[in-house]
């Protein structure tokens, strides 16, 4: 019986990324027959493998992934040690469905969650630069200039390291932001960085996947042309994108 890499057992079940599922190994989450497991390690279907107890189904879930406009105040980690809301509270209950990265509980908008740990890679992987757009409400004595938001393209210095992002453009009490990359609260503390600190912070695309008309707390299972669009965004028609970004403009502008 060929064997394959725990974290692919734990991904091919719906549990979570290949990444997240090496951190609940070095956790020490995960046991192989009742022994806590070391990544590297190879199991077989014949394995009893368990999170957190919880034995893990050597067969693959099937694949479904939703949109979620997830409201202000819900949190995206898979356990919250506060009992705060969380977003799977918002979802039907499906084996295996995880939140595709996090969008920070202050924050609202489009969220995906799915039972499929390679979409979950695509998504995340910096490798992969997905971009995720925003639209940010900022606090200050006038509302950012286009100059200051220049500076955010050009690079800012946070303490994590310098951040970019791809576009950014002003807007009524605030701006547009498009990053190609998702590190923690990071509109916030690059617009914080230039003198703007963010009251409200919407994300209204992923990808080539738009939240449109979703009206907060309301979630749709995405078609196969939903999910192509998402991971090629190039391959969407120019007018349609454009019809797109018009309507972000007039709903959220």
């Amino acid at each position: 019986m060929s064997g394959e890499r725990l974290q692919k057992r734990l991904a091919r079940a719906g549990i979570a990324s290949r990444r997240a599922a090496e951190e609940m190994i070095t956790a020490g989450r995960v046991t192989v027959n009742g022994v806590v497991a070391h990544l590297g390690q190879t199991v077989t279907d014949a394995d009893d493998v368990r999170v957190d107890g919880s034995l893990v189904d050597s067969t693959a879930v099937p694949a479904v992934t939703y949109a979620l406009y997830k409201p202000r105040g819900y949190v995206t980690t898979a356990r919250d040690e506060y009992g705060r809301r969380n977003v799977l509270d918002a979802m039907p209950e499906i084996p295996g469905l995880h939140p595709v990265g996090r969008l920070d509980r202050d924050s609202e908008g489009l969220l995906l969650l799915t039972t499929d740990g390679q979409l979950t890679l695509t998504m995340t992987h910096p490798r992969y630069g997905h971009e995720k757009a925003y639209r940010a409400w900022t606090e200050g004595p006038h509302d950012p200039t286009q100059g200051e938001l220049d500076t955010l393209v050009s690079g800012v210095e946070l303490e994590d390291g310098p951040a970019r992002a791809v576009s950014a453009s002003p807007a009524y009490g605030g701006a547009f932001v498009v990053l190609g990359e998702g590190r923690n609260r990071q509109v916030r503390r690059m617009l914080e960085a230039v003198g703007h600190p963010v009251s409200r912070l919407l994300r209204y695309r992923v990808g080539g996947l738009w939240l449109g008309d979703m009206e907060v707390g309301e979630y749709r299972e995405l078609t196969r042309k939903d999910l192509d669009e998402l991971v090629n965004p190039a391959s969407i028609p120019r007018a349609s994108w454009q019809r797109s970004w018009e309507h972000a403009q007039q709903r959220w502008g």
